[in-house]
């Protein structure tokens, strides 16, 4: 038999087994639990009506969990670690991963969200450093769509393979993260194994500007560029100019298929922290570029083992 708690699913097979009338001895035969398993579920999470609600269950032992003793049982040395990362714009989950891969400290990034909460109720603002999601959509209708419609452009099939499955450092993914109200924005280069971006001022979406932004962040980079894969926006479409001034090759994603440039994507979201939409960048400069980019690659990543995208790009 198994001891650990009940899992969301078994507690809707045992609110669907009740209903049907179902002993408790009957029911834990079912779920091969302990009968003693299922008595205590029903003695602890039951409503005060004798009801039995799976959801509400989960909710009441979740509860009893934050509330328990033991969360809380990492001193001030210990939380002022979690801070100092937290006000880099770490993850909770990015500063849990590193301190452990560091032997500093072994704690859960469920536990530092309920600190961040508990700290919020009490007036601070620890929360503020947490990346927000506030994404919305706007569907296109009856306008005409110029992306794409390029000669000369290679497809993103014919990438090469260390591009493709990401075994090779070098190879990179651009695009533009535009502001509000002017035609400010800026420029991401994100390479595909390792995560590390460079990022560059524009001070208009256009062939010209990007060229010249994208040439000089190619040139000052730690590594050689072995690739770099874009969008199908007109800022791109000077891309044999680019190629010439480079000597890397560019490849167009499909129309459309933002999910070909899941690094990018991914990266714009991050930079969408510190830079929100509907914002102008009129104030950004390239130096505040550069410092985004340095804090960005120096967090820790959890599918590099929490390992920086500086250490293994620049390592």
């Amino acid at each position: 038999m198994r001891n650990h708690q009940l899992t969301s699913e078994e507690r809707y097979a045992l609110s669907a087994l009740r209903r049907q009338g179902h002993s408790q001895a009957a029911i834990a035969r079912e779920l091969g639990r302990h009968p003693s398993t299922i008595s205590r579920e029903l003695q602890r999470n039951s409503r005060k009506d004798g009801g039995y609600r799976p959801f509400t269950a989960g909710e009441m032992t979740r509860g009893r969990r934050g509330r328990s003793r033991r969360n809380w049982r990492f001193g001030e040395q210990d939380w002022a670690l979690v801070v100092s990362r937290l006000e880099l714009h770490w993850s909770p989950e990015q500063i849990a991963g590193r301190l452990r891969r560091d032997r500093l400290l072994a704690i859960s990034h469920e536990t530092i969200y309920r600190y961040v909460w508990y700290n919020k109720r009490m007036g601070g603002s620890l929360y503020l450093f947490l990346r927000g999601s506030r994404k919305k959509k706007w569907k296109r209708y009856r306008s005409y769509d110029s992306r794409g419609r390029m000669r000369g452009k290679r497809p993103i099939s014919e990438r090469p393979v260390g591009a493709e499955n990401r075994s090779r450092v070098g190879h990179l993914e651009g695009d533009t993260v535009i502001g509000a109200f002017d035609r400010h924005c800026i420029l991401t280069l994100v390479d595909r194994k390792t995560g590390y971006v460079m990022i560059g001022k524009l001070f208009g979406r256009t062939t010209a500007a990007t060229n010249r932004r994208a040439a000089a962040l190619i040139r000052n980079a730690p590594r050689r560029t072995l690739s770099l894969t874009v969008d199908n926006g007109t800022e791109f479409h000077g891309f044999k100019t680019l190629e010439k001034a480079t000597g890397a090759p560019i490849y167009f994603a499909t129309p459309h298929h933002s999910w070909e440039r899941g690094t990018s994507e991914n990266t714009n979201g991050l930079i969408r922290q510190f830079l929100p939409k509907r914002t102008s960048m009129a104030h950004v400069t390239q130096r505040a570029c550069t410092r985004l980019a340095t804090a960005l690659n120096s967090r820790p990543r959890k599918r590099h083992g929490y390992l920086t995208p500086a250490e293994l790009y620049e390592g």
